[in-house]
């Protein structure tokens, strides 16, 4: 199979997460919270290590909700029914973005703790 050329590989990821942002509710809540992160940034004058850390904690959770939904639509398409065993892997995937989310609130409060009371 022939590769697609690089701008339709781009364009074909772009739509991706446009097709997050449109149908996933979780990803739009954590998109907002991305954006609130980018009005910090500016407004505390963060330094360039805590900008760092802090984008790569935000984009870390909408990777993972990003891969968690993938496998949960995969999920679907292989057993439309209820699976005892397809519902272990659907929780073990929302564990992964719990995890990736409650890391990135630590990363935030040990980041903006020494912005907002010192």
């Amino acid at each position: 199979m022939r590769k697609p050329p690089i701008h339709k590989s781009f364009f074909n990821a772009f739509r991706g997460v446009f097709l997050m942002i449109k149908h996933e509710r979780n990803f739009q809540i954590e998109l907002l919270a991305f954006f609130v992160n980018l009005f910090l940034i500016f407004y505390l004058k963060l330094s360039a290590i805590d900008t760092i850390l802090i984008l790569i904690a935000s984009f870390g959770v909408l990777s993972a909700e990003i891969f968690n939904t993938a496998i949960e639509k995969i999920c679907d398409i292989i057993q439309p029914e209820f699976d005892k065993r397809i519902g272990f892997i659907k929780d073990i995937s929302a564990g992964a973005v719990l995890l990736m989310t409650a890391a990135s609130v630590v990363v935030g409060v040990l980041v903006y703790w020494k912005y907002v009371f010192n």
